[in-house]
């Protein structure tokens, strides 16, 4: 039997080796997790470190109001 398309995203994405920037507990450094591409691109040029850290910013407000999930926009753009 084929798969449907959500059930091949969702392989796709389980597949993929997400982590943080910094390799350590999110639950410890309140950084965001991203897929270690997305990661390992934005850390190589100047505006990805800054766009990096601006979602980190934006998820340490977020935790810090008890919240668990945090619109930072790393993820803006991507066909879904």
């Amino acid at each position: 039997m084929a798969l449907t398309k959500r059930q091949k995203s969702l392989k796709k994405w389980t597949k993929q080796k997400w982590r943080t920037a910094s390799g350590k507990k999110s639950s410890k450094t309140g950084e965001v997790y991203a897929p270690a591409k997305t990661i390992a691109k934005l850390k190589s040029t100047k505006a990805g470190r800054k766009k990096l850290a601006a979602a980190n910013a934006k998820k340490r407000k977020a935790t810090k109001r008890g919240k668990q999930h945090a619109k930072h926009g790393l993820h803006k753009g991507k066909k879904r």
